[in-house]
């Protein structure tokens, strides 16, 4: 093992980052740009082709998926219940076992100063039974079980990806003190583009309407019978739809309704558009704060009632118009397409985003391990002090 008393031997740091959407990847790269080029980081993921440029000092680890069902597992291995005190932990997943001793094996050659779980409560729990301390990401959501809070409990500390203002009101006060808040972490930081270029270079007349729909990657996609019924009710309007759609046999999409698929045109959309409707995952929440569009909100499904939590905190906040469903008549998009227009307040969003979130995530990190593994004080106390005493 390294000697670290060498105050020129630096610690790693790793970061456990979940494979599903695009936040996760963004984020941890984000945080790894902004870490100093001296400290090591060391990333554990199921994907190694979602970051996007990390730094020279960071590597990625490719580990087994921790979610993603194993072939030829005994059925008889899931009539063992799991405790509350973990989430996914299935029995007789080999590629489970693979992926912690994995990082298990890192944490014993490493000798990291931190592990950050982005996120998975079962990975911030390895790190605190393996002797190393944690970050735990903090997500919205109804995550006062005894997994969570597990996680939580035993965390160095907890990274919220998003603005202090958008916290749950059930978050009690011991919590939010632990909680460093980085609005906007993993945002792409280049300058937002006007509502008068991005129209030109689109294409986009500039007395056309236009309602920009934009669908997260963690999910199957906005549905499309919905959306149809929205560009009916709406011929005044182009609807301009990026990211995957969930395409409905009974939908009958008119003119006006364009599908542009995955497209790196979202910054300009976005700048363009009327009026925004999306779901609410964590970077196209941060990407639709920064526009400071109109918004509509609507939750997809997800573990805990994470967007479902978000968009209520966005919706108390008077950023978004949230809505349980997509609207299921002409009138009722006619009505919520009214709404955000009404109660539209862009200074409010683009204040929920830090530009320099990352650079003051990572030194968040760094003052926190400075704290953690401060040398203990040199003592001078003898035992002939004591018996002079």
């Amino acid at each position: 093992m390294r000697d670290f008393t060498d105050p020129l031997s630096i610690r790693p740091i790793g970061i456990f980052v979940h494979h599903q959407g695009r936040g996760h990847a963004e984020r941890c790269a984000a945080l790894a740009r902004a870490m100093p080029a001296k400290r090591p980081v060391t990333l554990f993921c199921a994907r190694d082709d979602i970051f996007p440029d990390l730094p020279p000092q960071a590597e990625v680890i490719r580990i087994p998926s921790l979610f993603e069902p194993q072939p030829g597992v005994p059925p008889g291995l899931d009539t063992v219940p799991a405790p509350d005190t973990v989430h996914c932990a299935p029995l007789g997943w080999p590629g489970i076992r693979t992926a912690m001793a994995t990082i298990a094996g890192w944490f014993e050659t490493a000798d990291p100063a931190l592990m950050i779980s982005d996120v998975s409560a079962e990975i911030a729990q390895l790190a605190r039974l393996c002797s190393v301390p944690h970050v735990k990401v903090l997500q919205h959501g109804r995550r006062d079980d005894p997994g969570h809070m597990a996680a939580y409990d035993g965390a160095a500390g907890l990274l919220a990806p998003f603005h202090r203002a958008l916290a749950q009101d059930d978050w009690p006060p011991a919590m939010m003190a632990r909680t460093h808040f980085a609005g906007g972490l993993g945002l792409d930081a280049a300058p937002r583009p006007d509502r008068a270029s991005a129209r030109r270079r689109l294409g986009i007349a500039p007395g056309r309407q236009v309602v920009f729909v934009l669908s997260g990657g963690g999910g199957r996609g906005i549905p499309e019978a919905p959306l149809a019924v929205g560009a009916r009710a709406t011929p005044e309007a182009d609807w301009l739809v990026a990211g995957a759609v969930a395409r409905d046999w009974h939908a009958t999409p008119p003119a006006n309704l364009h599908l542009l698929g995955w497209t790196d045109a979202v910054a300009d959309h976005l700048a363009a558009a009327d009026v925004v409707v999306s779901s609410a995952g964590n970077t196209t929440c941060a990407q639709i704060l920064a526009a400071g569009a109109p918004w509509i909100v609507v939750p997809e499904w997800r573990y805990f009632d994470e967007q479902v939590m978000k968009a209520r905190t966005l919706d108390r906040e008077g950023l978004a118009v949230h809505l349980p469903d997509f609207p299921a008549s002409a009138a009722c998009w006619r009505r919520a397409l009214g709404s955000a227009r009404a109660g539209h307040r862009p200074d409010c969003q683009r204040r929920m985003i830090d530009r320099d979130a990352a650079a003051k995530a990572a030194a968040w990190l760094e003052s926190l391990v400075a704290r953690l593994w401060q040398p203990a004080p040199v003592s001078h106390f003898t035992l002939k002090d004591s018996a002079d005493a």
